[in-house]
């Protein structure tokens, strides 16, 4: 049996805390600091379970043990054994949560966010029939064939198979030791999709995170309100998810734009898959150099980058970036038309990001008036005593 897999809370190590550092987890946050931890009183080794009690010795939660400034990720705030009934607990939360939401016209989204589903460290996104399963902590890797076999209980004939793609996501010294691959199942790649009536195709082998962007969902919808007989520029564009809904909304023509040549592949290839592929033209160019030389003038502008920070010590100089990136992206705007823009970069809350779009909307002297307020889609729910898990930001705003 791996270390501490499936136990019994009472014989779990325990990290006990520093007085008066239990007041964070009696809100029920589900982190623990390094700095509010005085000791453990055993030996405790990354991606084990603990459980963590206060000065005085009483119980306050158990999670997994992680050798980083979070110390532990708390998975219960309970007195409970760590098993096979408590994933699939877990698990059946989630399903139900989504089956709730009633999303429309799609066979993929997220069935587990992380500390929205009270498992930090684990990202699961279902793409029609295929559970790929992401952690980010070693002591949710340890577990993923128990976490498999939770799945297949609770998701049952609509599951074919599971796919693990941790690798990416682990620390360097443990994750040289594993490879990605099937926990269940396997079916030939890609993959085809649908959400909102619009075809992709998802290859979580060698695309990005799990294979798709699912948290844009409901923003690439709203694009779509505005798109037609408008010029779209779809900026980082990846797989093109922006691209093929302004397409299928009659948008009279799409730039889509990426650095990467995979990237724009997979563009092309979803593109292709719905309509609109006469109306579309590729450009494989560093987003940032190309906007600087570029002169076209667009309706409606798509700025959607990767993390540009994902520490706090890089925030300064991601905030610095996001300025320069949306002073440029507001010069292609013809007058009266929109700007899409996004950060997911965590350490960068919403008001700074906000911020940040003023400063650039005053260094280009344009006037600039927010018409909307963006987020992830509710398949990526934020733990209400967690706002960190509120990552995506994103404003729609009309330049005048």
């Amino acid at each position: 049996m791996t270390r501490n897999n499936t136990s019994s809370y009472s014989e779990l190590p325990r990290i006990i805390l520093n007085k008066g550092k239990e007041e964070a987890l009696k809100r029920l946050h589900p982190w623990v600091f390094s700095g509010a931890i005085a000791k453990a009183d055993k030996q405790v080794e990354d991606g084990d379970l603990v459980q963590v009690v206060s000065a005085s010795g009483q119980f306050l939660a158990i999670g997994h043990y992680h050798d980083g400034s979070i110390k532990v990720r708390i998975l219960t705030h309970t007195p409970t054994d760590i098993g096979p009934e408590f994933w699939e607990s877990k698990f059946r939360n989630a399903y139900e949560a989504r089956k709730q939401l009633e999303l429309p016209a799609t066979n993929c989204f997220r069935l587990v966010h992380g500390e929205g589903d009270g498992l930090p460290g684990l990202i699961v996104d279902y793409y029609n029939g295929v559970a790929v399963l992401q952690a980010h902590t070693i002591g949710m890797h340890r577990t993923r064939h128990e976490l498999a076999e939770a799945l297949k209980r609770v998701i049952g004939e609509n599951l074919i198979a599971i796919y693990d793609k941790s690798k990416e996501t682990l620390p360097g010294s443990y994750a040289s030791t594993i490879q990605n691959g099937y926990l269940y199942g396997e079916v030939p790649l890609p993959h085809k999709v649908e959400e909102y009536g619009r075809a992709f195709e998802i290859d979580w082998e060698n695309g990005q995170k799990t294979g798709f962007f699912l948290d844009q969902r409901e923003n690439r919808n709203l694009l779509a309100h505005y798109a037609a007989g408008k010029k779209v520029l779809n900026a980082f564009c990846y797989s093109g998810g922006f691209s093929v809904y302004g397409l299928t909304a009659d948008a009279a023509e799409v730039h889509s734009v990426d650095i990467s040549g995979k990237a724009m592949a997979l563009c092309e290839q979803n593109v292709a898959l719905n309509e609109g592929q006469d109306r579309h033209h590729s450009i494989t160019e560093d987003v940032m150099k190309w906007l600087k030389v570029e002169e076209e003038q667009y309706d409606i502008v798509v700025l959607d980058p990767p993390a540009f920070a994902k520490s706090l010590s890089a925030r300064h100089r991601a905030v610095q970036g996001y300025k320069r990136l949306n002073a440029e992206g507001l010069k292609r705007v013809k007058q009266g038309g929109l700007l899409f823009t996004f950060s997911c970069s965590q350490v960068v809350d919403r008001e700074l990001f906000y911020n940040t779009i003023v400063a650039a909307s005053m260094e280009v002297g344009r006037p600039v008036r927010v018409l909307h307020q963006l987020t992830q889609g509710p398949d990526h729910p934020v733990n209400i005593f967690h706002p960190e898990g509120s990552y995506l930001k994103g404003l729609v705003v009309r330049v005048d």
